[in-house]
């Protein structure tokens, strides 16, 4: 069992985008499903999702993110003190912005085997605590 740590983005191209991206991101939590891997994200990306439907008043798209996140197959991860100290050392490089660091902090805490984004940016890190970054379209899974 693995522990594969999701983006935000992917979130975003699972419940909004019918075209191929949010097919992608189906088939990667359906591949992980099926291998019985473990799902994590961090607080910041309820946080981020959350944003647009409360600004736009709708709360049936901002439930059905808080759903995914309610339910057993996903796992929030919280930033907390040891996030905090790999933070700092992913800030750094001052190429990576500071939600993304928050990001990798969070999966880093948890030893994540592969981490999912669609920013390419990210593909190039190296982390400490996170074995493989992979661009959503390239994520062998």
């Amino acid at each position: 069992m693995s522990k594969i740590f999701l983006d935000t983005n992917i979130f975003v191209y699972l419940l909004e985008d019918s075209g191929a991206r949010g097919k992608r991101a189906t088939e990667i939590l359906n591949e992980i499903s099926l291998r019985g891997d473990e799902v994590f994200t961090s607080t910041l990306t309820l946080g981020e999702l959350l944003v647009k439907p409360l600004e736009a008043n709708d709360h049936a798209l901002a439930e059905r993110y808080r759903r995914v996140f309610r339910s057993p197959n996903v796992r929030l991860i919280s930033f907390d003190e040891v996030a905090g100290e790999r933070y700092a050392r992913i800030r750094q490089d001052r190429g990576i912005k500071a939600p993304d660091a928050i990001q990798l902090a969070t999966a880093a805490t948890i030893g994540c085997e592969l981490f999912i984004t669609n920013d390419d940016r990210l593909t190039r890190a190296r982390v400490q605590g996170i074995h493989f970054i992979s661009g959503m379209d390239r994520a062998p899974i």
